[in-house]
């Protein structure tokens, strides 16, 4: 990993600022676990029988974007992008994947996310979650979100550590 470029959250902002700045710096810690490593190593799992990976953290993190946003807020039908059906651990197949294309689609969610969260006129915004079938709020959405990557990152320490040894933040 090179030097941490990562975004810094404020120390005092308002509630959306905050939210949103917190979930990008999330969203680059991952990026940043996975810097500099080959294909091979982003497939490197992390134990048997486990399946998990850094490229499948990556494939499942563009899940994740575009089952909270798009989903939610813009079309409650669009497909998944892994799988044909809601099918979450279709992400962790890395067999025939690349951290090109994982890359590509995360970071195309990401923007899609950005983009809808930065469209709407209040953290009220309601949206429909299908898999609930329940109405949820932009500011539920962002918190879930934001939860999610800082769990996932927890592994990507690990994973990262045991492809190269590289530990810290």
């Amino acid at each position: 990993m090179t030097a941490d470029s990562r975004p810094e959250p404020p120390h005092f902002g308002d509630e959306r600022e905050t939210l949103r700045a917190f979930l990008d710096y999330q969203r680059a810690t991952l990026a940043m676990k996975c810097e500099g490593l080959t294909d091979e190593e982003l497939r490197q799992r992390s134990m048997a029988p486990s399946t998990l990976t850094l490229l499948g953290l990556v494939r499942h993190m563009a899940e994740v974007e575009r089952a909270w946003f798009r989903r939610v807020f813009e079309d409650n039908d669009a497909p998944m992008v892994w799988a044909p059906v809601i099918d979450f651990q279709a992400a962790y197949d890395v067999s025939e994947a690349t951290g090109a294309e994982a890359f590509a689609a995360w970071e195309a969610e990401v923007e899609t996310s950005r983009r809808i969260e930065r469209e709407a006129d209040s953290l009220d915004l309601a949206g429909h979650q299908p898999r609930w079938g329940e109405e949820v709020s932009l500011r539920m959405v962002l918190v879930h979100v934001l939860l999610e990557y800082g769990r996932h990152n927890g592994h990507a320490d690990f994973l990262r550590e045991g492809v190269d040894g590289v530990v810290g933040a």
